[in-house]
């Protein structure tokens, strides 16, 4: 894919960014929850949880508002619909990882759970069989402690460094546990933004604002259907 082949100079340089410490995450974090509503009026409201890596967190921009699930959030708020985003990225997040704090994000509800994770295995080379089964426990575990949730699989593409065979399966595995689980999929998430130098940041992977509101778009396109029915 001439996607793909735009991507593979500057894996270095991903895999670096991609384990970069979690302040970005933190700001994204502290901007959600003083953006909060008060507590009366939240707790009527449904909650997406979008639980990601650095794309989610928004990573490199200055204002995470800007990052794609903020401002889905902030659609949703001048829309006047019953939901409040909570987001959950945390830069460098590996599905390892996720796996092993997916409990203590989901000691709140979640109505819609939107999984972006994998992009960082992919990069570093982790064995699929293993970023499978850690996306599956991720999943497994948000039916355990949410029964009704929604489960949104957010699918990524890497670069083709690691062999054809290895890139071609990671792409099919957010297909086939979205059919495995009865998810809802978002066949890529950097759609018309991955390898375009304008809509991405100097490392040219991750999203630049303009590049966050397509992703946002991207993904309204998926859940704007299932908050608005």
């Amino acid at each position: 894919m001439q996607l793909i082949a735009r991507f593979a100079p500057l894996l270095g340089l991903i895999i670096c960014l991609s384990c970069n410490s979690k302040t970005e995450s933190s700001k994204t974090e502290t901007a959600t929850a003083d953006t909060a509503t008060p507590a009366t009026t939240s707790a009527k409201k449904k909650v997406i949880v979008f639980f990601g890596n650095s794309l989610a967190a928004g990573y490199g921009l200055e204002n995470t508002a800007d990052a794609f699930p903020n401002r889905i959030g902030a659609r949703i708020d001048s829309l006047g619909l019953p939901y409040r985003v909570v987001n959950a990225g945390l830069s460098g997040e590996t599905t390892a990882g996720g796996r092993s704090r997916v409990g203590w994000i989901l000691r709140q509800p979640a109505d819609i759970f939107v999984l972006e994770l994998g992009g960082n295995d992919g990069l570093r080379g982790i064995p699929l069989k293993s970023s499978r089964e850690n996306l599956q426990a991720i999943i497994d575990t948000v039916r355990l402690k949410n029964p009704s949730a929604q489960i949104v699989i957010a699918g990524m593409q890497i670069p083709p460094n690691l062999g054809k065979a290895y890139t071609t399966e990671f792409r099919t595995i957010f297909r086939e546990l979205a059919m495995k689980n009865k998810a809802v999929l978002i066949p890529f998430l950097l759609e018309n933004v991955g390898g375009d130098p304008k809509l991405n940041q100097a490392d040219g992977i991750h999203p630049n604002v303009e590049g966050h509101r397509i992703v946002a778009e991207n993904v309204w396109k998926i859940i704007g259907p299932m908050v608005q029915n």
